[in-house]
């Protein structure tokens, strides 16, 4: 009853201070406002330099919700994250070590393309490195402070509010003659104060602690700084051999000229195929007389068939309604047509819906058309 009690007086005081009638109520000091804001301010910027750090070592928005989906699902089964991202680099090493493979060993350039494909995947590993050092520490810790720390002060900044509010309307009430003991009003009082301190405390010591957050923006540059250094070095490497390649294929013997005419004079002679020439002129006539056998070609002016307008963009239909939980997943109503852009594991698959994008659980849709 008490709690429901202090429920309505904080209802109550809020409306009142809306309307702007209770000149008796506390004001917070301007010291504190100031705390708020450069709090709010901080967050703000955690946020993006956290989402944007992200968005510069992964690049492709696609490849970022298959890595998300994975890890909410890995999180969801208990195991560890196993996906990584699939960099540039190593895809363009992949393509050049196949190309050396198709020309074979005996093309110099074939070699160099190797030897590049394999540098290629050195700087793909070099990225991942970097990935695992940046997420330890730099994106780790500053998601702590995003989920622990501000958590915990937003926590005290609302419940010092609704304290402030307990503490006035408990006053007003008061003073306008409802029988409030003085007792309720000292005890509401102390609440307020303890929170007040609480959340003016936490707001403090975070933005203080500015020697932390600068070393955790030097443990960034240094992660960076470590991953071009070993790329320059893999680069600089690869250099070196290409200049050796180069000389190998300079030094090489030019290949024999082909001689069209030694072609031309080996080649055998040309006998002429003898053909039944009255069998001939008799299947000539037969064609002339038999009209049935003629089959003109479909007309393109003609109404496309079901079979012809059926669309070959992948979509599907929802079972039932999806409501999103976690970031990067979509949402969608029973009966909507999802557009597929890609299918992520069995169990999840990415599409568009609604003018949104994200990632959702394959049971709950019907593939009309599969990718």
């Amino acid at each position: 009853m008490r709690g429901f009690r202090k429920t309505l007086n904080k209802i109550s005081q809020t409306v009142v201070e809306k309307v702007g009638s209770d000149e008796g109520a506390t004001r917070l000091p301007e010291e504190y406002k100031e705390l708020e804001k450069a709090t709010d301010v901080t967050q703000k910027i955690i946020e993006d330099l956290v989402a944007k750090t992200n968005e510069m070592l992964h690049p492709n928005p696609a490849a970022r919700m298959r890595i998300a989906a994975s890890s909410s699902m890995n999180k969801i089964r208990g195991q560890a994250p196993k996906r990584s991202y699939p960099h540039t680099e190593g895809f363009l090493g992949e393509i050049m070590i196949k190309g050396s493979t198709d020309l074979g060993d005996d093309s110099y350039f074939a070699q160099a393309l190797g030897d590049f494909g394999d540098s290629m995947k050195q700087v793909s590993d070099c990225k991942d490195a970097l990935d695992d050092d940046v997420k330890t520490n730099f994106a780790d810790p500053f998601h702590h402070v995003l989920t622990k720390e501000l958590k915990e002060i937003h926590f005290h900044r609302k419940k010092m509010n609704g304290r402030r509010l307990d503490y006035d309307a408990k006053r007003r009430q008061q003073a306008k003659g409802s029988n409030v003991p003085d007792e309720d009003i000292r005890y509401a009082g102390d609440k307020f104060k303890e929170s007040l301190e609480l959340a003016s405390d936490g707001m403090a010591n975070l933005l203080d602690n500015e020697v932390e957050q600068i070393s955790k923006l030097s443990a960034l540059a240094e992660a960076l700084v470590e991953y071009y250094r070993r790329a320059v070095d893999v680069m600089e490497s690869l250099q070196s051999t290409l200049e050796g390649r180069i000389s190998e294929a300079s030094s090489r013997v030019p290949r024999e000229k082909l001689d069209p005419e030694t072609v031309v004079r080996n080649s055998p002679k040309y006998t002429p195929r003898r053909v039944n020439t009255q069998r001939a002129t008799d299947d000539a006539d037969s064609d002339e007389d038999d009209d049935t056998g003629y089959n003109p070609p479909p007309s393109y002016n003609e109404k496309p068939t079901p079979s012809m307008r059926k669309s070959t963009q992948p979509c599907a239909e929802a079972l039932y309604d999806f409501e999103p939980e976690n970031e990067g997943e979509l949402g969608f109503s029973e009966g909507q047509m999802i557009t597929l852009t890609d299918r992520i594991d069995e169990n999840w698959l990415s599409g568009t819906c609604n003018g949104q994008a994200g990632f959702f659980p394959a049971s709950y849709v019907k593939i009309i058309e599969d990718l």
